[in-house]
């Protein structure tokens, strides 16, 4: 099993989903995108192959006529330094990622004084979406939620009966479980509520059977997941189209 690529592509196909769920996915040979004008989430553009020049100027194009600004995510596995065509064509590095993963080895206990439950209707996908914009300072809809719920996990955090975080969990094929969108809200941090939501879901992934746990990590995060044995891969540098061109 190539993980790098089985990382990247729970990371896509999570993405494509949610775009497609409402109706707001489009591909193209070189790449994909999703362009969502009432969320700040997905709202990506993702080449599926090493970029050149050609594909490039073809994202360009419909750079300029989305309704949103998109984030460009580049995988440095290609070993060709192709992301010095981004820089050289006016984009921008606004964050970096780091891909990460967990062979499933062992099995976790859960933590019952943490609680998590999966968004099922649009109270709760309200709330996860105040929980989300707390924790991250940016919108994701619950609209979006509503659309893709039936198959992506989108979890609540609560200790004593209060929602303290959010989460999501997608598992793709070939025995991967992806983990995203994991933070706490402001007033509950530096509780070790992180390290339980992360060892219940590891509890879930390995009682589900899947063989492999992935995450794309800022560097805040990192220590975390390297503590609970989760292996770097890959950075993700995340562009965006300056606004000078």
């Amino acid at each position: 099993m190539n993980l790098v690529q089985k990382n990247i592509e729970n990371l896509t196909s999570l993405w494509r989903i949610v775009g497609e769920g409402v109706a707001a996915h489009s591909a193209r040979n070189e790449f994909e995108f999703s362009d969502i004008n009432y969320s700040a989430w997905p709202n990506r553009l993702w080449f599926n192959q090493d970029l050149n020049e050609s594909s490039l100027q073809a994202a360009k194009n419909i750079l300029r006529l989305t309704s949103t600004r998109l984030v460009i995510p580049y995988w440095d596995i290609y070993q060709s330094n192709s992301y010095e065509l981004l820089e050289a064509n006016g984009f921008e590095i606004i964050f970096e990622q780091i891909g990460m993963s967990l062979k499933m080895t062992q099995s976790y206990e859960p933590i019952e004084t943490l609680r998590m439950e999966k968004v099922s209707n649009k109270e709760t996908a309200i709330l996860w979406e105040g929980l989300f914009m707390q924790a991250f300072n940016y919108k994701i809809s619950h609209k979006v939620l509503l659309s893709s719920y039936a198959d992506i996990e989108y979890l609540i955090a609560y200790h004593k009966n209060e929602a303290v975080g959010t989460a999501v969990l997608y598992y793709s094929k070939g025995e991967v479980a992806g983990i995203h969108s994991m933070g706490i809200i402001p007033g509950k941090r530096r509780m070790g509520f992180a390290e339980k939501m992360m060892i219940n879901m590891l509890h879930q992934i390995s009682e589900r059977g899947s063989k492999y746990a992935t995450l794309q990590a800022s560097k805040m995060g990192k220590g975390l997941y390297l503590k609970l044995g989760f292996e770097e891969q890959f950075v993700m540098k995340n562009y965006a189209l300056g606004t000078v061109q």
